[in-house]
């Protein structure tokens, strides 16, 4: 008797969980989402535990520090550093998106010259008021604007003040058939890029679109830094894992305080110790034998009050993984 259904499949092999601490910094690629990447990155490392420290569109590359296991706890304090990017801005047609995955709004001629290209770059420097774009992860009423956008709803929009601390003009295309700017881009959290490129183009008086964005710098993190993922998978554990940043690398601009063994024991139950510590509002706190990180905390009044505390299994395993 002829037996039925489908090939027989090989069962799937599980990966085997482990403690992996600190920070990988990927290089991500063209049209994957950020999550994707976190979740590929994560299955190379068989890690337990990993987050990101802010999204890119799938459309942008670039500089995405990762995060894993205790390193996570300190994620959120990346979300305010000042980003850098370069990106492409087609001139002459502007679209529903502000990039080039939407459908073409309008075309128009592209009519201006250097010398406004310059001018207008100039208004665009400094502190500047933006209306989020309708294509993003911002929240309405609990709602992501992307998702109100696809019904082709349109909703009120709050201005939200960024500065452009640099706006440099690296290429400048006005004639032919496709007219563009290159732009390199050192901004404050929060600023929409696609938004900026599409409200300099306006000002141009010819619209346009985003084509390309590449965050090149976030943080104290350079995309000469960061590894690809082809280059990940290509990889053995070990060569993985040895481009392992510390979790301390998130707190490069933390001051920092080492305790004593009895303090450190002291701090890491949750406790405000006493010294002559000068006031700050970032500090980084480590252990003196061994020599670990502890947490972060906040120093005030003489006073060294604990934040955010590393688990001591975190602590051990870390340890546990150095050379």
């Amino acid at each position: 008797m002829k037996e039925r259904g489908g090939p027989v499949r090989a069962p799937r092999t599980r990966v085997q969980r482990r403690p992996v601490h600190g920070v990988l910094l990927l290089d991500k690629p063209l049209g994957l989402s950020s999550n994707d990447a976190l979740q590929k990155a994560k299955w190379l490392l068989r890690a337990e535990k990993a987050g990101h420290t802010g999204t890119l569109d799938p459309l942008a590359t670039g500089v995405l520090p990762l995060c894993f296991g205790a390193a996570t706890k300190f994620s959120q304090l990346h979300l305010d550093a000042d980003k850098t990017y370069e990106t492409t801005v087609r001139l002459g047609v502007t679209t529903t998106t502000a990039d080039a995955e939407g459908e073409v709004l309008r075309e128009r001629p592209v009519a201006c010259t250097p010398g406004q290209v310059v001018e207008v770059l100039d208004r665009f420097m400094g502190p500047i008021a933006q209306v989020p774009p309708m294509h993003s992860a911002l929240k309405k009423d609990g709602k992501a604007l992307y998702a109100y956008a696809r019904q082709g709803q349109t909703v009120e929009r709050a201005a939200r003040h960024v500065v452009i601390h640099d706006l440099d003009l690296l290429d400048m295309q006005l004639q032919g058939d496709a007219p563009a700017l290159r732009l390199r881009v050192r901004c404050s959290k929060g600023t929409y890029i696609r938004t900026l490129g599409e409200d300099i183009a306006e000002a141009l008086g010819c619209g346009g679109h985003l084509t390309a964005l590449r965050r090149v710098v976030t943080g104290p993190f350079d995309i000469a830094q960061c590894v690809t993922l082809d280059a990940l998978i290509a990889m053995a554990e070990p060569e993985r894992e040895a481009l392992m940043l510390p979790t301390q690398a998130l707190l490069a601009d933390h001051a920092a305080v080492t305790l004593a063994a009895e303090d450190a024991g002291r701090f890491l139950s949750g406790l405000r110790r006493r010294g002559t510590w000068p006031d700050a509002e970032r500090v980084a706190v480590f252990g003196a034998e061994p020599a670990a990180l502890l947490g972060t905390a906040h120093a005030k009044a003489g006073e060294l009050i604990p934040s955010r505390l590393l688990s001591p299994p975190e602590i051990q395993q870390i340890l546990e993984s150095q050379p």
